[in-house]
This record gives structure tokens, sequence and C-alpha cells, in this order.
């Protein structure tokens, strides 16, 4: 149904309360109609309200307030994330340490379950505050008509149709067209990024695909710079540009690349695990007929095959890495943020603060030959400096280019900039003479100009001449400049008041051209990115000529270019090829921003984005790892998982680096953890086809992951690789399950070999052989940490020294335990001297192998 054929009139009751009317309100056609139908489609008029219609229309259309997401009960939002496997499989560790009396063992893997989920209900916790944040935006009270009087009503009773009465200072309180203007200028950054004020006006608009372009609308959360207006709001609430953002920001966001990796990798355990309890469970009860011993036993060995201290390692691995990444200038707001940011491979970005320096700058003041001018400048000069109206950048960037002596100079008068000329004309006086000096957009000035100054000499304009100062504006524009130009005629009339009568038959004089520079360092930065294995991809609201010409001079290959409307207009099949073949995206809404991060997201990338505005918020939860910086809007930082304190790519570049750091340890705890416990597992699911007793006992289990698991609590200190960061490191579940298959049996082969050894050799009583497997089996684990850490031979890639005395010392506690009280409780007993010669060997037997087999694994796996 159309808008006009559902026109708003509420008290002919067309609408059930269970629909908001602000629902079918299209926003792009209440702006583009005459006001009289606006009106009409909102039941309203010039008057506005009475007191008594607001009233009773609040209860369909809703009050004014930024809405947030329901609250779930506390209860269940905390048992929510126990959904997690890795933590569940844990949750057995704990519950099967206490049937076991382990209550050490118990304490420390509740401790580590309580704090992982404590501190993710944390972080959920945040997105309400996000769109908090929001709601503190907006004043308290707005100046309506009501009753036919002006009077101040709190901006949460505003509803659409009300008139509202806007000056300067002024906070918009609702999505509202404008009605009547006068010199009105509004400051929209924090929903564009475009940092210069915008004049709105009661013009009837053509369509535009960005709603924020109308130049007859404005947005609820945005200010009044100057001027004063009288609005009619069209939306309010959760219906506004900036309510649906913050509705967005109250929702779940998708989940990233990280947390799909977990998840991955938690499914992965989970399917190993419950094959692992039937296969063991059954063989143990057929053979020994005890179903109860069995099923423990089962279940202890799954236990075993978890990595316990996953979460803490986690949480140790990421705060090693957020304190390394803080020393870069990245400050890291959220933990898991770091894993994404290793395995960026896609960076979206806005040009204004990134690639260049987000100011505006005069580069050129040139005659219509393109020759420097020194008079063109000083006109320009006096021009900006005498008008009292409000200073453009372009009006900035002229002063501070360079400061001219104009004591000389007395204003006389001015005719003020309007949007209809588009231009600003100045009167002065120097030694008796006068001069007019009109500055503006170089359509409007070629329109008031008769003659050209051409070296000094004033010429009547001709063809020929016309046609060179449209040329040279069109080589100015295609080179990436905004330009003015400059155009000035003496006066002899000696009068006091001037108006827009009085510029004619000007002299064209030339132009000033201006551009946002590009940052000195932005050179180097795209190519340590492009070395990195990271793709730049451009997402602006700027022209695509300004946009391509940055591009080129800092060396960023173009591979296409392609503008908002076409992002908007294809489907996903398109879109999908559209985000692939081209880097550039021009004209784009926030919206067309967001899709694309979707769609380059749907393609296998993991992808980051850098933004600084409102407009920018849904953006930064959208992507994989949001990134901002330290001067943007409070809503963009609250949203962002990453600020950098410099807007700089190299420092991003940084941070990436130790990112990838970061989750390269984490992969190596994870990879050597499951394929270790996979081998042990492995040989006692094996070793219970021939033995007439349980291999280990499941207490001996449980120590035998606790102290390996507690081994590699400083594996987040240990260095890395080069290799191993050069590019973007990603989850791979089917590397970490070859890693599995791969070096586990190879630990199993040993295994048998001890079982071998300790039964035929030393026919050892089942004391002794639990006691010796346990031994061999952790310091087999401990030691081919050392030789699998790395793709290199183990002795040419150093451990850290943290890593190396924690392994040091638990491989002394694994030798010691036997002669210990510990081990008597445990169920140890002392094994022969010679059985530890008998150790030696099979250890260093299958350290060498590993050593082979690894570097065969990463030629077929890297």
């Amino acid at each position: 149904m159309t808008a006009i054929a559902n026109r708003l009139r509420f008290r002919n009751k067309q609408f059930s309360g269970d629909v908001n009317p602000q629902q079918l309100i299209e926003l792009d056609k209440l702006l583009s109609e005459p006001i009289e139908k606006v009106y009409y489609y909102l039941n309203t008029s010039e008057e506005g309200f009475s007191s008594e219609n607001a009233e009773a229309l609040i209860d369909i259309y809703g009050y004014n307030e930024l809405t947030g997401k329901k609250r779930k009960i506390s209860l269940l939002q905390f048992l929510e994330h126990f959904k997690n496997p890795i933590l569940l499989i844990l949750l057995v560790a704990g519950l099967i340490s206490i049937f076991f009396n382990e209550l050490i063992n118990a304490i420390i893997i509740f401790t580590i379950i309580g704090v992982s989920v404590v501190l993710d209900y944390y972080q959920e916790a945040k997105a309400d505050k996000a769109a908090a944040l929001l709601k503190q935006k907006v004043t308290t009270t707005a100046t309506l008509l009501r009753d036919g009087v002006k009077k101040e009503v709190k901006i949460s009773e505003i509803i659409p149709g009300d008139i509202i009465y806007l000056s300067a200072g002024d906070m918009i309180p609702a999505d509202s067209r404008i009605i009547f203007a006068k010199d009105f200028f509004v400051n929209q950054s924090a929903l564009t990024g475009e940092s210069a004020p915008v004049e709105k006006k009661p013009i009837i608009e053509k369509s535009y695909i960005n709603i924020t372009e109308y130049s007859n609308a404005v947005f609820l959360g945005t200010s009044v710079v100057s001027g004063a207006a009288i609005a009619v709001a069209l939306k309010t609430g959760p219906f506004t540009v900036y309510g649906r953002i913050a509705s967005r920001l109250a929702s779940k966001p998708p989940e990233t690349e990280y947390q799909k990796g977990l998840r991955r990798f938690g499914y992965l355990l989970l399917q190993v695990t419950f094959t692992l309890i039937i296969f063991v469970f059954f063989v143990n009860a057929l053979i020994r007929g005890e179903i109860l011993d069995s099923l423990i036993f089962a279940v202890a060995l799954a236990v075993g095959l978890t990595p316990d201290l996953l979460p803490m390692i986690l949480s140790v691995n990421l705060s090693s890495g957020a304190i390394q990444m803080a020393k870069k200038g990245v400050i890291v707001k959220r933990l898991s943020a770091i894993q994404n940011f290793g395995s960026m491979n896609v960076l979206c970005s806005d040009k204004t603060g990134t690639l260049t320096e987000n100011k505006i700058v005069l580069v050129k003041h040139i005659d219509v030959n393109g020759q420097d001018d020194e008079k063109v400048l000083l006109y320009s000069y006096l021009n900006s400096y005498y008008q009292t109206g409000l200073k453009s950048p372009l009006d900035e960037a002229i002063l501070k280019h360079r400061e001219l002596k104009i004591k000389d100079y007395k204003k006389i008068d001015e005719i003020p900039f309007d949007f209809n000329r588009k231009r600003i004309t100045i009167v002065i006086e120097q030694a008796g003479e006068r001069i007019l000096i009109s500055k503006g957009a170089p359509e409007e000035i070629h329109k008031i100009c008769s003659s050209i100054e051409e070296h000094g000499e004033v010429k009547s304009l001709n063809e020929e001449l016309e046609k060179r100062i449209t040329e040279r504006f069109i080589e100015l524009s295609e080179e990436g400049f905004r330009v003015l130009s400059v155009c000035y005629r003496k006066d002899y009339s000696n009068k006091t008041v001037y108006d827009i009568t009085d510029e004619k038959e000007m002299v064209f004089l030339g132009f000033v051209a201006f551009i946002d520079p590009p940052k000195e360092s932005v050179k180097e930065s795209i190519k340590l990115l492009k070395e990195a294995g990271i793709e730049l991809k451009i997402l602006t609201g700027d022209n695509e000529l300004v946009t391509r010409k940055i591009c080129e001079y800092i060396g960023l290959e173009i591979k296409g270019v392609v503008l908002g409307e076409r992002v908007s207009e294809a489907d996903g099949a398109a879109l999908a090829r559209i985000v692939e073949e081209n880097n550039i995206f021009c004209r784009v809404t926030p919206a067309d921003k967001e899709r694309i991060i979707d769609t380059l997201k749907e393609n296998g990338h993991v992808v980051g984005f850098l933004g600084d505005g409102i407009n920018d918020a849904p953006s930064l939860r959208t992507a994989d790892v949001g990134i901002s910086v330290d001067n943007a809007v409070d809503i963009a930082k609250e949203s962002a998982d990453i600020i950098l304190l410099e807007k700089k790519l190299r420092v991003l570049h940084d941070g990436v680096i130790e990112g990838r750091k970061t989750f390269t340890n984490t992969l190596k705890y994870i990879a050597i953890g499951v394929s270790s416990n996979f081998g042990n597992m492995f040989s006692v699911a094996g070793a219970s086809f021939f033995l007439p007793f349980l291999p280990m006992q499941p207490g001996q289990i449980l120590l035998n992951n606790l102290l390996y698991d507690a081994a590699q609590i400083p594996l987040p200190t240990d260095s890395v690789d080069k290799e191993f960061i050069e590019q973007p490191r990603r989850w791979d579940m089917t590397q970490i399950r070859n890693a599995m298959f791969y070096f586990g049996p190879i630990s199993s082969i040993f295994d048998y070999i001890t079982f071998f050894v300790m039964l035929y050799f030393f026919h050892a009583t089942p004391a002794l052989f639990q006691t010796a497997w346990f031994t061999e089996s952790l310091i087999t684990q401990l030691l081919v940490v050392y030789f699998i850490r790395t793709s290199r031979p183990f002795y040419k890639s150093r451990p850290s020294k943290s890593l190396l005395i924690s392994g040091l010392i638990t491989l002394t506690v694994a030798l010691i335990l036997p002669y210990t009280i510990i081990g008597e409780i445990f169920g140890f007993t002392v094994p022969p001297p010679i059985f530890y010669l008998a150790l030696t060997l099979i250890v260093a037997a299958y350290l060498i192998l590993v050593e082979i087999a690894k570097r065969k694994f990463y030629k077929i796996y890297r």
C-alpha cells in the first residue's frame, strides 16, 4: 500500500492499536511532496495540534524516546552463556572431579567457568550502554506550537505533525521537514561524517538515495549552528534515523570470525569426545563387565581430551596481547577482538582522516591560464576576511594559507551568501577606490562576469575565453580539487548600501583550488598493509573524482570504482561480485556500508571497519572487528572493539601484527594440546582391549591434564616465527583436526612401546604400569611443545623464557611425584631406576620422529 493511499487520518480510526503509523510513513515521500500534502498525511496544519489532540495521539504514535531491546530476566541472561560447548565439557570435568574427590581440581575448573561466564555477561551488557549514550545526546525540551501559542514541551511528548521552532544552539528533537528558514545552518557531522555545516531551506527536493542529502530535512540528534527555522515533525523516537541506529546497537551483534571459530572448535571437541565415550565405554563394559566403572572411566577419559584451561589461556593470552598493542597506540576494548584483528584480511575505511589529513587547505590560486596569480589570492583573502557570515572551511583555508597585509583596505558593505546565488560579495575601499569582490561557485560567478583579466589586461569575454574558463574549471575538478572562482569590479558610485543588483559586469580574475591533502605516511602504510595480506577498501560519501585522485596520489591501486546507487540496486549475487571486483565505493550511505561489510563476510573474508561517526556505529558492530579513533564521537567509540590513539594506518598495521602474534599463540595451545591429549586418549582406548586393568586411574587422567595445562599458561608470552605473522591467520578446523590425527597417533605409538616395555620387561603391577605411563605421557606432552610450536627445526626457534621455565618445573614435578605423599594419594608407586633409562630412550626416539614428521606436516598442510 502506498503512503498516499494510507494517509494518516487517525481521527477516522483507520489504524488499529497494533500498528504504529510511523511504520507506514515514507520519509523521502514526505520530503518531496508539497507541504499541504504533508499536513494532510499527518492530520495537522501550520497551527500545529491542540494539547488535547496531542495527548490522544501519543497513544497512537508512542513517546519520542529511543527504545532499546527488552531486558531479559538477569538469571536467564546469565545462564544463556553456558551454551558454549567447551564450557559444557568443563562443567562435566568439574563434576567428575567432585565425584572423585579431586576438590582442588574442581575448584580450579569452576573458577575458570565462572570467570569466563561473568566476562561474557559483562560484555553483553555494554550493548545497552551504547544505546543509552544516544539517549543522553538528546535535550529535554523543545519549543512547539501548541494551542496556537509557543510552548516548551518535553522532547518525549513530540509527535509527528508537531510544529517545531528551531534556533542557534538547539538540538533537533525529531526527524522533521523545514517549512521556513532564515540563514539556517545545521551540523549533522555525527550522522554524515562531513564537518562543514549544511544549509537547510524549505524547498521541495528531488528524491535522493541518502536521506541526509535532503536540504529540507533535519534529523534527531543533530544541532543548529546558526539562523532560525520552523519545521514539522515527521518521525519520532525509534522510527527516526538516529533511533534506528540506537535499535541496531541494542540488538545482538552478528557472530564474529573469532566466535565462529571457537564455536566450531567446541563442536569438534564434542564430536570426538562423544565418539570416544561410546567406544571406550562399550569396550570396557564388554571385557570387564563393570558398567558403572567403565562409564566413569570413559567420561574421565573424555574430560582428559578437553583443554581444561582454554578459557584461562585465552584470557591470559588476549590480555598479554592487549598490553603489547597498547604500547603500539592501539587500545583494545573487547579482548576477543584481538583474534579478529589478527585474522583480518579486508579493511574498510572512509578516506577522510584515514588517507587524508581531514582538513581543507588551499593549494592553488591561479588565473585562467593556470599560472599562479597573487591578485587572485589577495582578493579571495579580502573576501574571506571581511565577510561576516558563517565562515566555511574554504574561507578558513584561505585565511590560513598565508597572512597578507590588508590594513590599507577598508570594508564598506557586504552582500551575504545565499543558496540561490552561491556566492558572497564584499565592498572594500583602498586609497579612495572602491572594489566589489565576489567569490563563489564557478558557474554562478561566470553568470555575472562580462570581462576577464589576463596578464594584467582586462578583456571583454568572448566565446573562446569562456571556453577556456570552463575547461580550466573542469580540469581542476577532475584532478580532485574543490574550486571557487573570484571576480571583481571597480565601483565609482560612492553608494553606502549594496545589494545583489550590483553584482554585474564583473571582471573574471581566476580560481582558488582546495584539497583535503593525503597524509605523508599513508603511502608506506598502504604498502605495509598490502604486504601483510590486508586489502584496503574505501567506503566514502565523497564524489568519485576527488576519491580517485586521492587514491592515485597515494599509490592505492584502483581495481574499480562503484557508486552507492549501484550498491543499493544490486541483489545479493551481484553485490557479492561487486565487492570483490572493486575497492573504491563512493557516495555510499551508512546502509550501503553495512551491506558491503555483510557481503564481504559472506564471501569468506574477515572484515575490519574504521569509522568515527554516529552513522558508522552499526557498521562498527557488523564488522568482525570495529575500529574507531580516540577523537571519535562517544557512540562510535562505545560500539568499536578497538580504538586507535591516532587515526593512522601505520598504527593499525602495528596493531594487526600484535594481534597475529596473539592469535598464533592461541592456535599453538589448541593444536598442541588437542593432538597430545588425543594421542593419550587413543592409547587408553587401545589398551582397553588387552589390559586386565585400567591403564590410568580417572583421577590420574585429570591430574595429568591439569599439570600439562598449567605448564602452558605462559604460552601467550612465547615468541612467534616471522612466517606465522606475514599473512592473516584464521580458525581452521581442518588444520586442527589434521594436527590431532597426525601427531596424536605418533604419540600413541610410543605409548604402546611403553606399555610393551612395562608389561614384558618390567612385568609391571597395575600401580607401576600406571605410574610409568603417567610419567611418560606427561613428559612427552611437555617436551613436544617445543618441537611443534614452530615450523622450523626446533633449535632454530627459541621459546620464551617463561614457557621454557614452566615446562622444566612441570617436568621436574612429573619425575618426583611418585616419591611424594601426593603420589601415594593418587595411587603412584616408585619405579625402579632402570625405568628412567628406558624412559629416556623412548622420549628421545619420540621427539626425533616428531621433528621428522613435523617437517612433512607443514609441507603438506601449510
